[in-house]
């Protein structure tokens, strides 16, 4: 009788990774030449960055000092033992959609449950937002230089006159969430 509900426990597993890879495999599939994807996208990336700059007033002169910022509206992250996060943003030029982005994550470990949540990357320099558009992919590694906001959603002076190439913001419908990394998210130019 154990082993029926240790094979039982295994197949759900299999089944959860599979349904995972799965998901994952037909979201890359669309063809979005023709379709409404990328007006949803930008209403979407409005919303956001209505949200970010309601919510914390200082982000907006950090988006100014930026010469493009990656908008994330929404990346949904779940896992159970295996993870994986998914989303699809847009960057911005000069508040200008010019391409659409998706952002994959895989983690291994223990890890239980599901989280959403959204994302901005600034490009602070000429050259990282050239790497970043001119690559078939880009990973975001350990040297990513995180802001921090306070409560009354001003932007510590440490990010205002970093001059690391990069500065993420990550946050939620609830606030900052404490803790999030972006490391190993890999980033890819789709169409909608």
């Amino acid at each position: 009788m154990q082993d029926s509900k240790w094979m039982t426990g295994r197949l759900s597993r299999r089944g959860f990774i599979g349904a995972m890879g799965a998901t994952t495999a037909l979201a890359a599939c669309g063809n979005g030449v023709g379709s409404q994807g990328g007006v949803s996208l930008d209403n979407r990336v409005d919303g956001t960055r209505n949200f970010l700059f309601t919510r914390y007033p200082g982000t907006q002169e950090l988006e100014a000092k930026s010469h493009g910022v990656l908008w994330m509206p929404l990346i949904t992250k779940a896992g159970l033992w295996v993870g994986g996060a998914y989303g699809r943003g847009a960057l911005r030029i000069n508040n200008v959609t010019v391409d659409y982005y998706s952002a994959t994550k895989a983690s291994f470990g223990l890890q239980v449950g599901a989280q959403q949540y959204a994302h901005a990357l600034f490009f602070m320099t000429p050259d990282a937002l050239r790497t970043f558009r001119s690559g078939a992919g880009w990973s975001a590694g350990a040297d990513l230089e995180y802001a921090f906001l306070d409560d009354a959603g001003a932007v510590s002076a440490s990010t205002m006159t970093s001059l690391d190439p990069v500065i993420a913001l990550v946050f939620g419908q609830q606030g900052m969430i404490v803790g999030a990394s972006l490391e190993g998210t890999k980033y890819t130019r789709i169409i909608p």
